[in-house]
């Protein structure tokens, strides 16, 4: 099976089922010298983590990551970093049915006709449990731009559940309050409003679907390689893998239907010193809004990217459908039972940030404003901050030749 690779430079490559021994995933590309440890990691796999309030599935996950390669004494060392979460609440039973006989609307027939097996436990490959990993990988990739020397931050809040909809919030208001409610909408009222439903749906033995309003600022412009690499097409991708993903748009999206391009089109105007939303030094042209969503022919200008992806209702679903038994050649009623989230956006903020995260560092890397083998950018050095000590050396002298370093 293809297709488990994400990135150019920095890369990451996955494995696990749903109902396997482990989820794990191997990141290369990250550069050497950046402190990394597992807690850090695993406060955004909480975030992601099943069980976490009544709207989401009760599976009892810990999450619980282990670095297996990659790190010494807290750095990142330039090789491939290894992590590991166990498995450890599956339950496969109720998936028996459905061996031979399709759940609707999932991938069990399509990986079955694929392949000519597949691990059907609990979806197996096909379910988004596997985005534990990316978040994994999502988790590295923040942490080689927090200590970098840009500024670069990524937030997201579910904007919609099924018809409700959010009113427009700021970047600062999303930073601060998109995590204080269940559903990871940054306006409470409307948070309300959102949980109630799910709640509803939940009870009626159904879900239903939304959306998810992120963005990135602080990136810098000129990044992006068009045609087939584009800034957006690799937004495209990395949106667009997350399971049920149905849509992804960026700047005005679809509304640009109905836009004069007299409306859309945007003027130049030098920086006068006063935009703070924008990475540019004062006096140099930069548009006149931000329609295009940061993404001017596929490169970025500078301005904050933004857009949505939407998400379907999720597929399984307690309520009576109808199936087929290929083997028994038998039509029968088809009743999901298990343990589902009723509604996809709010575990998925966390998975869209880490997309969005390793999407930007790797055309960081590709475009060679970071180091893609050392964080300090000082080719040739061997005497670091981060470099392990003898452990015959005289702790006096390494102590000197650490400050030494540090001047």
């Amino acid at each position: 099976m293809n297709g488990n690779r994400f990135g150019r430079l920095f890369q990451f490559v996955t494995y696990g089922e749903s109902h396997g021994d482990a989820m794990g995933v191997t990141v290369s590309g990250c550069p050497a010298g950046v402190e990394l440890d597992e807690e850090q990691i695993q406060e955004d796999l909480d975030r992601r983590k099943p069980g976490q309030s009544m709207i989401t599935t009760s599976r009892g996950e810990p999450d619980e990551v282990t670095i297996n390669s990659g790190t010494l004494e807290g750095y990142t060392t330039g090789t491939p970093i290894g992590m590991v979460i166990q498995n450890k609440d599956a339950r496969s039973g109720k998936y028996e049915p459905f061996v031979t006989a399709p759940r609707p609307s999932h991938g069990d027939y399509t990986y079955s006709s694929k392949f000519g097996t597949r691990n059907w436990g609990g979806g197996g490959r096909s379910s988004a449990r596997e985005t534990v990993n990316w978040v994994a990988a999502g988790a590295v990739a923040k942490a080689v731009l927090a200590q970098s020397e840009y500024d670069v931050e990524i937030k997201a809040h579910v904007n919609r559940i099924g018809d409700i909809e959010a009113p427009e919030v700021s970047f600062e208001q999303i930073l601060e309050h998109s995590e204080e409610n269940e559903v990871r909408c940054a306006d409470s009222e409307t948070a309300e409003e959102m949980r109630e439903a799910i709640d509803r749906y939940q009870q009626e033995g159904d879900s239903i679907g939304g959306s998810i309003y992120f963005e990135a600022r602080g990136v810098p412009r000129g990044l992006g390689a068009p045609r087939f690499d584009s800034f957006p097409a690799r937004l495209g991708q990395a949106m667009f893998s997350i399971p049920a993903t149905a849509a992804v748009e960026y700047g005005q999206g679809k509304e640009t239907a109905s836009v004069r391009g007299s409306d859309r089109n945007e003027d130049w105007e030098f920086d006068d010193g006063s935009r703070d939303d924008v990475v540019s030094e004062e006096g140099d042209p930069v548009p006149v809004g931000n329609d295009h969503g940061g993404l001017q022919g596929g490169i970025t200008t500078g301005e904050p990217i933004y857009g949505e992806a939407t998400w379907h209702a999720p597929t399984s679903i307690p309520k009576e459908q109808r199936t087929v038994d290929w083997e028994s050649g038998e039509e029968k009623d088809a009743q999901v039972v298990g343990r589902h989230d009723p509604s996809l956006p709010p575990r998925a903020v966390p998975v869209v940030e880490a997309m969005l995260y390793c999407t930007v560092l790797d055309f960081m890397l590709l475009g060679g404003r970071i180091n893609p083998d050392r964080l300090d950018n000082q080719p040739g050095e061997y005497e670091t901050a981060y470099h392990p000590s003898s452990p015959q050396a005289d702790p006096d002298d390494a102590a000197t030749s650490a400050e030494s370093v540090d001047e």
